[in-house]
């Protein structure tokens, strides 16, 4: 006798997206604007995520809510391209977008002392089979990105110290 399993796809259905959202921060050495500027120049984010690469604005198009971008990601041994729409693009304030309708995005900016306060939100959409069909791989897939936004709020301000004070051309 043989048994086939496939996976429980109706494992998702008992879940709620909004339990996989984090938000982290980190102080940078530039005015909200310059962080801004760094941070919605999508090219740039290559410099310091360590799970995305090769970003750039569709042809024409620019940090202004409605624009399109694509990108190289990478987790684990898996790398794929993805779309993003920027959602809110408010100089100095917002930056956020919303990656193949799946997961959103968003960069706040807030002056502090002699510097900003960047914070790094990442949120679930909706549950999709891709991101994992279970409690515990979402829950990887949770720990993955705050790591990784970690990791890239650590590099941009370390990056903004060492080369790219608010008068640094980028």
């Amino acid at each position: 006798m043989s048994i086939t399993t496939t996976p429980d796809h109706t494992a998702l259905e008992h879940l709620d997206p909004q339990d996989f959202r984090f938000t982290r921060k980190a102080w940078i050495a530039a005015t909200p604007s310059r962080a801004y500027d760094l941070v919605s120049e999508v090219s740039m984010i290559g410099t310091w995520s360590p799970s995305a690469s090769e970003v750039s604005y569709d042809d024409g198009a620019g940090p202004r809510a409605g624009a399109w971008f694509s990108g190289r990601n990478r987790r684990g041994d898996r790398e794929w391209t993805s779309r993003s729409q920027v959602l809110r693009a408010e100089p100095g304030e917002t930056f956020a977008f919303v990656v193949e309708g799946l997961v959103q995005w968003c960069w706040t900016f807030r002056p502090l002392g002699t510097g900003t306060v960047a914070e790094q939100s990442w949120q679930l959409l909706g549950l999709e089979p891709v991101l994992g069909t279970t409690r515990a791989e979402l829950d990887a897939l949770l720990a993955h990105m705050a790591d990784s936004a970690e990791t890239t709020l650590v590099a941009l301000g370390r990056w903004v110290a060492e080369e790219g004070g608010d008068d640094a051309a980028f």
